[in-house]
């Protein structure tokens, strides 16, 4: 069953092929990519005037082969002349585009998803994702943009299913090359410091009261009333471990608590109890942090 992210995904992509009033030469549309979406035209003469009042996704094109004549309209970008083959556009999610062109079209669509580039940035950069705005560009000469999207190309034509790694990583590649772009590969200033005390008391309250379950990053991140990224990084200036780290190390100790009180729990329901999913889960991290297993330790503290 899709994910509700995967059906926005494909909704954008048959909402982008329906901009273009013919046929595409191959589609990732129903093939079960994650992170991209991507489309390949080739047409013999793709006149026309092609247009849409806002993308759902980023779209990244390469021209395979230019247009005789082309009118590109988007982002406050402006084109009356086509770029030489092997230049790339870039328009952001939400931009409305007017797209009129005379002669053949072979071109090379790819759609990210936003969702990705704010999780790259983040992630990889360290960058706050709502700092990351991805810009409108066009005859962009990029061999490193370039090799990707014909990497991806080589993956719609090959008529399979597509390997999810494969489709993945170059959906993650593509990312970290948009973003060093856009960002010219300097690192963004960030307000960051360490979470006030009191802050920091409210956020571990919830934490240990939802230990159980599943605190996510942005529900910690709500509760201290920061973004997620700025969250994340003056929780570990305040604490010294990541949210997750922190949460697992708060759980270990639970069930230490457990194994030296409750001697006729299971160790499958010391796990449940202190918030792990399953026992092989709980007993990984016990080990990496205590330094036994979860038995070892039990019989252990059983000695007087």
């Amino acid at each position: 069953m899709a994910t509700q992210q995967e059906e926005y995904s494909l909704e954008g992509l048959e909402t982008l092929q329906k901009i273009v009033p013919f046929p595409p030469l191959a589609t990732s549309y129903g093939r079960g990519w994650k992170g991209l979406q991507a489309v390949r035209y080739r047409e013999s003469s793709a006149n026309g005037e092609f247009s849409t009042s806002s993308v759902p996704l980023h779209v990244i094109a390469l021209g395979i082969q230019p247009a005789e004549k082309l009118d590109l309209q988007f982002g406050g970008i402006k084109r009356d002349s086509p770029s030489p083959a092997g230049r790339i556009a870039v328009v952001p999610a939400g931009s409305s585009v007017l797209w009129r062109r005379q002669g053949s079209m072979d071109t090379v669509f790819v759609f990210l998803e936003p969702n990705l580039i704010a999780r790259v940035a983040a992630e990889s950069f360290e960058f706050d994702p709502t700092r990351t705005a991805v810009s409108p560009l066009i005859g962009l000469n990029a061999p490193e943009f370039r090799s990707v999207m014909l990497a991806v190309d080589a993956e719609l034509r090959a008529g399979a299913a597509g390997w999810p790694l494969i489709i993945e990583s170059l959906a993650t590649i593509l990312s970290v090359h948009l973003i060093r772009h856009i960002t010219g590969e300097r690192k963004l200033q960030a307000s960051d410091g360490i979470l006030p005390r009191r802050k920091l008391q409210t956020v571990i309250d919830f934490i240990m009261e939802n230990l159980g379950g599943s605190p996510t990053l942005e529900q910690m991140a709500a509760v201290a009333h920061l973004s997620p990224y700025h969250f994340a990084r003056q929780f570990k200036a305040a604490t010294g471990l990541a949210p997750y780290q922190y949460v697992i190390v708060r759980r270990v100790e639970r069930a230490q608590k457990l194994l030296r009180e409750e001697d006729d729990l299971r160790l499958g329901e010391v796990a449940f109890r202190a918030g792990f999913s399953d026992q092989s889960h709980f007993s990984s991290h016990f080990k990496r942090i205590v330094g036994v297993t979860p038995g070892k330790f039990r019989i252990s503290a059983r000695i007087p």
